[in-house]
């Protein structure tokens, strides 16, 4: 297979969350596990991206603060070159963590769903989140961590413009709004298919599972590209290209020749929902 090129990564290294979002693309919880991926397991990946021209990376799961190699795999990254976003619920951060965001070329991005508490924690099916997100939010912002914020509209009558007003008062700059994307638990009158994606998983981007499953992006789990366990990144990678070119023709089509965007309105893919915020470019210099 010719060599295909890949700019951005996703790891999605756990299954396991302390929420259970009644939206999540993944269907992660409290029951789910690391998966089959070991540390050196994704090490490897890295090393492969970074040697196929990945330039960023988000973590991501699940909960990635939940995973006990964090830290490692986030000092890997960087060491490679590439910047690292971590998308987090940020319901718990440890004074490690809170050091380890705080390096150069690491940034954040979580969701918020309501300035109402019982709203936010009704989506995400966990008393107190609420408060807790908001607390790191602020932390983030007063310790000079680039902190993105993607706010979902999950539920009849929740204050959705209301979150982004607040977020803009305590100073997010980076802030999005997109609807439920119907995979995973997001799943309600739709199938997961071609409808639920944005435009973003024909460019050169690539996800990979807990299982070492890649996907051209986190939401187009249907479409399989291979494993990464089993084989190195750039065939997988190859193989994705494939998709991409026919996922790039069907966008095309549905839009009536215009580029696809979220809004249907030719610009460029702004994704915003839980846990993803990575189609386009991020800035982690601070």
């Amino acid at each position: 297979m010719p060599t295909c090129p890949l700019d951005f990564l996703w790891l999605e290294i756990t299954g396991r969350c302390q929420l259970a979002c009644e939206h999540c693309y993944a269907s992660s919880g409290p029951s789910g596990t690391h998966g089959t991926m070991a540390t050196a397991d994704w090490k490897r990946t890295i090393d492969q991206a970074v040697d196929l021209g990945v330039a960023r990376i988000q973590l991501i799961g699940g909960e990635p603060t939940l995973h006990p190699d964090l830290p490692a795999l986030v000092r890997h990254a960087l060491s490679r070159g590439p910047e690292v976003e971590v998308y987090s619920n940020l319901v718990r951060v440890s004074d490690e963590l809170w050091r380890l965001f705080e390096s150069p070329g690491v940034a954040l991005a979580t969701s918020y769903y309501s300035p109402a508490a019982e709203q936010h924690d009704a989506v995400t099916g966990r008393r107190n989140s609420h408060d807790r997100t908001l607390a790191s939010i602020r932390q983030a912002l007063a310790r000079g961590i680039p902190v993105r914020v993607g706010v979902v509209s999950v539920r009849p009558g929740q204050q959705v413009d209301a979150a982004v007003a607040e977020l803009r008062a305590l100073g997010v700059a980076d802030i999005g709004v997109d609807r439920v994307r119907q995979v995973g638990r997001g799943v309600r009158d739709a199938a997961p298919d071609i409808a639920q994606l944005c435009g973003g998983c024909a460019d050169l981007s690539l996800a990979v599972s807990p299982v070492g499953d890649a996907w051209p992006c986190v939401f187009s789990r249907w479409l399989r590209v291979g494993n990464v366990r089993e084989e190195p990144l750039e065939a997988v990678n190859a193989r994705a290209g494939e998709v991409r070119r026919e996922l790039a023709a069907a966008f095309v089509e549905r839009r009536g020749g215009r580029r696809c965007g979220p809004d249907g309105d030719g610009g460029l893919c702004r994704p915003v929902c839980m846990p993803v915020l990575g189609c386009r470019p991020f800035r982690a210099e601070h």
